[in-house]
C-alpha cells in the first residue's frame, strides 16, 4: 500500500489546534488551508518538469518548470473545499473539479449527487481532497467516479484518518497514493473519527 503519514512538527502542531473546541471558524478554516498546503509539498513532489531557457540578470540558463497537463484538484463537497486554496497556493494553474457525495447519517453509505472533472482527466495528476477519511465509503465512491471518467494517476489527501478508513480505501484502490496528516485511533459508534475534530465541514463553514 502507498500510504504516507505526515511527520513534520508544524503539521502536528496545527492539527492539535484544529482539535480544540475553542478554535473558531475563521482560525479552523485557515488551519485546514495551511495544513493542505504543507501536505501538498509532499503529494506534488513528483510533478513532471522540463527545462526552459531563462534569462537572469547574470546570464541565460536552462531551468526546470512544471511540464505537461496541469494537475487536477478535486475536493469532495463540501469539506474538501476548505483544502483547495492551500493546493492552489502551490500550483495556481491547477484545474479544479468537484465531487458531491452525501453520507447518509443512519446507514453511513455514500450518495453521489454531483460530479464534474476537468477535461483530459486521464492525462492529469489528480489530487482528491477531503479533510476526514472516516469509514472510507465516501473516499471509495469518489475514486470510483474518477476512474469511471478515465482518471488514472490519483492521489488522495486527508488531514485526519481512521485506521478503518485507510484499510477500506487502500483495499479497494491499492493503486492510488494516500497522504494522511495524522492517523487517529478509531471510529466511534456514529462513525466519527476519535479523537478527531468533530464535523470538519461544519467547523469550516460555521454551521454547527
Amino acid at each position: 500500500m502507498s500510504v504516507s503519514y505526515m511527520t513534520h512538527p508544524l503539521i502536528k502542531h496545527k492539527i492539535t489546534l484544529l482539535r480544540k473546541c475553542s478554535t473558531g471558524t475563521g482560525e479552523f478554516r485557515k488551519l485546514i488551508e495551511e495544513i493542505a498546503m504543507m501536505m501538498g509539498y509532499e503529494a506534488l513532489a513528483d510533478l513532471p518538469t522540463a527545462d526552459i531557457e531563462v534569462r537572469t540578470p547574470i546570464e541565460r540558463t536552462m531551468q526546470p518548470v512544471i511540464n505537461g497537463k496541469k494537475p487536477a484538484v478535486v475536493p469532495i463537497l463540501r469539506a474538501g473545499l476548505g483544502m483547495v486554496n492551500g493546493i492552489l497556493a502551490l500550483v495556481p494553474s491547477a484545474k479544479v473539479g468537484h465531487i458531491g457525495i452525501f453520507r447518509d447519517p443512519e446507514t453511513h453509505l455514500p450518495q453521489v449527487y454531483y460530479g464534474k472533472l476537468p477535461e483530459a482527466i486521464s492525462e492529469r495528476q489528480i489530487v482528491v481532497l477531503d479533510p476526514m477519511l472516516a469509514t472510507g465509503g465516501t473516499a471509495v465512491a469518489a475514486v470510483d467516479f474518477i476512474k469511471e471518467q478515465g482518471g488514472k494517476n490519483i492521489k488522495f489527501m486527508s488531514v485526519l484518518a481512521a485506521p478503518e478508513g485507510v484499510s477500506v480505501l487502500m483495499k479497494k484502490h491499492p493503486d492510488i497514493q494516500l497522504y494522511v496528516g495524522c492517523l487517529d485511533r478509531c471510529l466511534n459508534d456514529d462513525a466519527y473519527i476519535c479523537p478527531g475534530v468533530g464535523d470538519a465541514g461544519d467547523r469550516i463553514f460555521g454551521t454547527l
